[in-house]
């Protein structure tokens, strides 16, 4: 694999460097063709981007819609699925995840939406078989929203850009970089689309290559990938922090689309000649070989061969991870895996929207026929990512090959990926062809004392390794003849239970609500001076939105703001909900506080005093770069609900996390000076004179005051980086709804 980091000319099927930057050439790239024809602004460096489609699971669309109601929803005004794929199991927490589910059953009815049921398929396959067109953008509230193998560019944010959407506005993001990943080859047999992610993410994530850019994939090693694969290969780009994909179209992909009754979906996407892209990647195919992304990262990934090769190293750098994040909360241990010189695991798992494939699962089943599992602790357990491909797998053999080898067959569900379902054992080790392997992804609980972990491989070698009873193997040791089952989609299964409307809405329906779900509480405008105190201070190199809030455990309570904001930072920092509580909540000890703070302030300078004491009070985290993985926008408004005004960062992740703050109304502030040495501590408070005219008059920084215990005063400065006009008057409204409502 080769990184071009200056430009490159595509022509004739080649790439070359380029002499020079070219707008003529950035012009003749597939993205920039389908985002101007998304563009509302009138101006081809700033967009304003009108989606075709959106689309929300059963985590998300509750809170997505209860916020566009409380700004003036009255009907959806674009195609709008609502899948029910994340609270499928409604056996914890009493009613309240279907109570989820009915209420956007009667959305989908009140304002003219889609709404697929649980169990039918999993959010990003149904938009794949049903929604997905060439030249189209779809918007989701996941982050792996991703259909750019099937000439769609997608992006996943958080719930605030999907409301904007429903209200009639933009998304609104400057012209990205366009990086093309350029193929060449074709894979050996035994390496799977999850091989080519993971060593795509491996050499692209840490430096922060294809961050918030779209990776263009093109070259003649397209030809030589199924749209399967493909598909398998666009989904994993959200953990290179790109902003969308997109991938040039041909035969195979109009072979998708007609499989699919969806023919006229179909139109060849193509760079023209002298294509100009930012960077470029070069990608021999034929020289992958099968993955093993160790914990806790995409990015932490080796051959298997080379794990195989070097355990003790390999095993040594993943228990240090864990030392880093964990400290001595838990004893992470992975030697205690190796069984006669090798790797033992627990668990295997093939599902979801990368895994959950018609093609991995047939590969699965090839590699597994006639062959045995065993009766140890290692077990498998197979997810179809839609009841289409389930009614295929089970039509042509390959549930039958699977079932007789020990695997466990079940429904379409995101659990496995985030932490609501297969949870191991503690201490378990398990290999997963799914998103993320970030720390307790896999279900544990580190403030209990439990931590597994999980490995992310790909369905064939996941398949090898169960058929050598749970020890590590790759794909390619074994001499499968892969059978390459044909395909074939059955649209009755969804005619016959997914509610569609056709966009036509019934104002009449009365939506369903569960005692669980909670509007959301009022929120203040920004202040003309802010005071802020530091309630949680975080060192790790990046701060992942599963730690900010967790997934799993809290899934149920995402309906409920109050409820769900008792869980943030809980993996990461227990005591910041009471920290941040006492601040909103103003305790008589922070009330002393914010007096001393002041006499110091007034010390320091004249005026200030009575300033700080007046200035909105409010709470902040500071993180060194906060926000990676999902599009959740809970990481930011649970902060919001506890009385979070800002975040303070050397960067941010992703732009998705930072939209997110920015729709409830959190500053997105910037440190530039790292995080050695910095001028506040947690428990600080910080005191930002003139922050509602900083973002008002869009002033570059602004001056802030960081008190100490002993009344030192440092002075030191803040940005928030460019911001758009609208972002500026919501933050200034105090959060989305507010501004919208007026």
């Amino acid at each position: 694999m080769k990184l071009w980091e200056t430009g490159a000319i595509y022509e004739n099927g080649k790439i070359s460097p380029a002499a020079g930057a070219s707008a003529e050439g950035s012009k003749k790239t597939i993205a920039y063709s389908i985002l101007q024809k998304h563009n509302t602004s009138g101006d081809e460096s700033k967009l304003k981007i009108k989606f075709d489609k959106i689309t929300s699971h059963d985590i998300t669309y509750v809170g997505i819609i209860q916020t566009a109601r409380a700004s003036g929803l009255e009907k959806f005004p674009i195609p709008y699925v609502l899948t029910n794929c994340h609270n499928s199991l409604c056996a914890v927490g009493g009613t309240i995840n279907d109570d989820d589910h009915m209420f956007g059953l009667t959305c989908a009815q009140k304002y003219g939406g889609v709404y697929v049921p649980p169990h039918q398929a999993v959010i990003h396959q149904y938009a794949r078989e049903m929604l997905a067109e060439c030249g189209a953008m779809i918007l989701g509230s996941d982050s792996h929203t991703r259909y750019g193998a099937l000439g769609t560019m997608a992006i996943g944010e958080g719930g605030g850009e999907l409301a904007k959407q429903l209200l009639g506005k933009t998304y609104d993001v400057n012209y990205p970089g366009v990086v093309a990943i350029y193929l060449t080859g074709a894979p050996v047999p035994g390496v799977g689309p999850q091989d080519v992610a993971l060593a795509i993410i491996k050499e692209v994530f840490a430096s922060g290559f294809v961050k918030n850019k779209v990776m263009e994939f093109i070259g003649p090693g397209v030809a030589n990938l199924s749209a399967d694969f493909r598909i398998g290969v666009d989904v994993m780009t959200t953990e290179t922090t790109c902003l969308s994909s997109i991938w040039e179209t041909d035969g195979r992909v109009e072979e998708w689309y007609a499989i699919h009754g969806r023919a006229g979906a179909y139109k060849e996407l193509k760079p023209a000649a002298g294509a100009y892209y930012d960077a470029a990647i070069e990608i021999d195919l034929s020289e992958i070989r099968p993955m093993i992304a160790m914990p806790f990262h995409p990015s932490c990934a080796y051959t298997i061969e080379e794990v195989n090769k070097n355990l003790d190293d390999v095993l040594t750098d993943a228990e240090k991870r864990a030392k880093v994040s964990f400290g001595d909360k838990v004893d992470f241990n992975l030697h205690n895996k190796i069984i006669d010189g090798k790797l033992y695991v627990d668990q295997g798992i093939i599902a979801g929207c990368a895994g959950g494939g018609f093609e991995n699962i047939c590969a699965a089943a090839d590699i597994l026929k006639g062959k045995d599992s065993g009766n140890g602790k290692f077990v498998l357990s197979v997810y179809p990512a839609s009841m289409p491909v389930y009614m295929e797998l089970m039509k042509n053999g390959a549930f039958g090959a699977l079932i007789d080898a020990g695997a466990v067959v079940k429904t379409a569900f995101c659990g496995p990926c985030f932490g609501a379902g297969d949870t191991p054992a503690n201490g378990a080790f398990s290999i997963r062809h799914s998103t993320r392997n970030f720390p307790n992804r896999e279900g544990s609980k580190i403030q209990n004392g439990q931590l597994s972990s999980v490995a992310l491989m790909d369905a064939r070698s996941i398949a090898a390794t169960a058929a050598n009873k749970g020890f590590l193997t790759a794909a390619t040791e074994f001499d499968t003849e892969f059978s390459g089952k044909k395909y074939f989609f059955d649209k009755a299964i969804y005619e016959k239970r997914v509610y569609d409307s056709k966009g036509v809405a019934h104002p009449e329906v009365e939506i369903q609500f569960g005692p669980n779900i909670k509007d959301w509480p009022s929120m203040k405008p920004l202040s003309d001076d802010l005071l802020i105190k530091i309630v949680s201070e975080i060192h790790d190199p990046v701060t992942t939105t599963d730690e900010l809030i967790p997934s799993g455990e809290t899934s149920s309570f995402r309906s409920n703001p109050l409820g769900l904001a008792e869980f943030t930072l809980s993996r990461r920092d227990p005591a910041y909900v009471g920290r941040a509580k006492a601040v909103r909540d103003g305790s008589e000890e922070v009330k002393a506080e914010v007096k001393t703070t002041a006499a110091a302030l007034e010390k320091f300078s004249a005026g200030f005093g009575a300033r700080a004491e007046a200035a909105g009070l409010g709470s902040s985290i500071f993180a060194v770069k906060p926000g990676d993985g999902s599009a959740r926008e809970q990481a930011a408004s649970c902060q919001k609900v506890l009385g979070g005004w800002a975040n303070i960062a050397n960067e941010y992740a992703t732009k998705r996390y930072r939209s997110n703050l920015i729709n409830w109304g959190m500053l997105p502030f910037l440190y530039k000076d790292g995080d050695k040495n910095l001028p506040f501590a947690n428990g600080d408070y910080v005191f930002i004179p003139d922050v509602k005219k900083m973002v008002s008059e869009k002033l570059p920084s602004c001056k802030a005051y960081a008190v100490k215990a002993d009344g030192t005063v440092n002075e030191f400065e803040l940005s928030t980086g460019d911001l758009t006009d609208d972002e500026r008057k919501i933050i200034l409204a105090g959060c989305l709804i507010n501004f919208y409502r007026g």
